[in-house]
């Protein structure tokens, strides 16, 4: 059994570098993923991982363009009725899955009817799919005919056609997903620009050319890139080194481990990368914070005062300054980032840095502190850097944190069942509106149901928040908007530690790799030259 388990470890690790060495003159795309994928099921994006590869799998109705709008991609139009309640798509007429076992005649048209069928299977008990609740509004949705499509929402929902970009809801064909079944997520049929090719576990992910995509025309060729290669180098500066060599075209966000190597304290290139890398920067909507759960038992993280302590006594533009060479800004205002309306920087708005007012609020607390147990921090090791220095800053209100540092994984399974005091996080618009930086305070959405690792609840949020989901009427939505995140931030079930901003590096070689403030990886229009 040994020696068969050390012949299959090898013969895929021949398989994974032969599919990309027999497309040696081809143009491949090559990155890495450290925290590794678990599905190519859409059902299941709802990690950054995932959510970049799927991207390049599988489209949905509609999909956003680099300033945020969104424009047709299966669906070529749609109408919203009066009530705000009922929407109709029409279909286009030349989209086809990927060629697939799974089909009589290896492909075959998309249809009004495999999305009633991707709609139903997403929210299904069976599917167990954590991007159900994205479609929690949805009361039927009808196929008039293969080209007419009718979504009824329970209640007018104003971020509804956002939802529509994510991609959970993209369209997935039950012909595969009954002959694959529960391997559906590792064998995909999508209708994107790239489709499956070959996994392997811990190597490497081969996705090539959609030969027959609909967006490509004679003119304009969709995909350009032959193949994307995904890498799964679990070590960071591992990775960074793949990349200085030339064998990674592409790194995205910083890391301890080389960012100094990698930028000046100002942000900006290291001189001796400047000729041959290319650097991006654009504001991101990421807001990275660290949660506390309501239910705790800990004396000093179920005080209000004490939470709101934590907040005052970090200096977090020192902190983006010296550990992310500026590349951010201070969250000093709320859990909604900067760039989206519902955002205020309104003085007296937000926590800025106050060590003596986090000394006051400490001591009406009337909490010993000598004897007061420490409270542990659960991290990743990517952000240790980040919990120390919060960790240091409170040691000098006189408060002990110790820093737990376990794998990804680990963190997501303690966060999904309540089981972290404390924890750090981040929170990536899924789509562009304040409601869903709201979503995760929302008392329905308690985890593992809906993304309140928190447990935060409050019946006057809850009920502006619930105006905020039907209002039509933009600056009343924003105005309750602000009430809401105001709500949260007076409470303080976290701490907001900085809003990020996207930053790529990419070799010279690499062509229109443009992003937006969703940090969408979009390979369709690269270019390797």
């Amino acid at each position: 059994m040994r020696n068969l388990f050390y012949f299959l470890l090898a013969f895929l690790t021949v398989l994974a570098c032969g599919v990309e060495s027999s497309y040696e003159n081809a143009k491949i795309f090559r990155y890495n993923e450290p925290t590794g994928i678990n599905s190519l099921d859409p059902a299941f994006a709802k990690q950054q991982s995932t959510i970049w590869a799927t991207h390049q799998i599988f489209n949905g109705l509609v999909q956003m363009d680099n300033a945020l709008n969104i424009t047709p991609c299966i669906a070529k139009s749609w109408q919203i009725d009066s009530t705000g309640t009922q929407y109709t798509f029409e279909i286009r007429k030349d989209v086809y899955f990927h060629q697939n076992d799974c089909f009589k005649d290896s492909t075959r048209r998309v249809t009004a009817h495999d999305f009633v069928y991707s709609f139903n299977r997403l929210i299904a008990p069976e599917t167990a799919a954590p991007g159900a609740w994205v479609l929690s509004k949805m009361e039927n949705i009808t196929a008039k005919d293969d080209s007419i499509l009718i979504i009824s929402l329970s209640e007018a929902f104003t971020p509804f056609l956002g939802i529509l970009t994510m991609k959970y809801c993209s369209v997935v064909p039950h012909e595969a997903v009954t002959k694959y079944r529960n391997e559906f997520g590792r064998n995909p049929v999508g209708t994107g620009p790239f489709q499956f090719k070959m996994w392997a576990d811990n190597e490497k992910l081969v996705l090539l050319k959609n030969e027959h995509y609909f967006e490509s025309s004679p003119e304009n060729e969709i995909p350009k890139l032959d193949a994307v290669a995904i890498s799964f180098i679990p070590d960071r500066q591992s990775a960074f080194l793949e990349f200085s060599k030339g064998k990674l075209d592409f790194l995205s966000g910083l890391d301890a481990g080389y960012k100094d190597e990698l930028l000046k304290a100002d942000g900006t290139l290291q001189e001796k990368y400047a000729s041959r890398i290319d650097i991006n920067t654009l504001p991101f909507l990421n807001t990275e914070y660290l949660g506390i759960n309501m239910n705790t038992r800990h004396p000093g993280l179920r005080n209000q005062k004490f939470r709101q302590a934590l907040n005052f006594g970090i200096n977090k533009k020192e902190m983006v300054k010296y550990l992310r060479n500026d590349i951010g800004t201070a969250a000093n205002a709320g859990m909604v980032p900067n760039g989206l309306p519902g955002f205020t920087s309104a003085a007296g708005y937000g926590y800025h840095y106050n060590p003596e007012k986090a000394k006051e609020l400490i001591a009406e607390c009337q909490l010993d502190l000598t004897t007061l147990q420490p409270i542990e921090l659960v991290t990743t090791a990517n952000y240790r850097d980040l919990c120390e220095y919060v960790q240091n800053a409170w040691k000098k209100l006189g408060i002990t944190v110790n820093v737990n540092v376990v794998p990804s994984s680990h963190l997501r399974e303690l966060k999904a069942k309540g089981d972290a005091d404390f924890f750090r996080a981040s929170w990536i618009a899924d789509y562009p509106d304040a409601e869903n930086y709201l979503s995760m305070f929302y008392s329905g959405n308690f985890t593992p149901n809906g993304p309140n690792y928190t447990f935060f609840e409050d019946s006057l949020f809850d009920s502006k928040y619930q105006e905020i989901r039907k209002e039509v009427n933009d600056s009343i939505r924003y105005s309750y908007a602000i009430m809401c995140d105001s709500l949260v931030m007076h409470e303080a079930p976290v701490v907001p530690l900085f809003y990020d901003k996207v930053i790529r590096f990419y070799h010279k070689n690499i062509k229109n790799l443009e992003g937006n403030a969703l940090n969408t990886l979009e390979l369709k229009y690269v270019q390797k030259l």
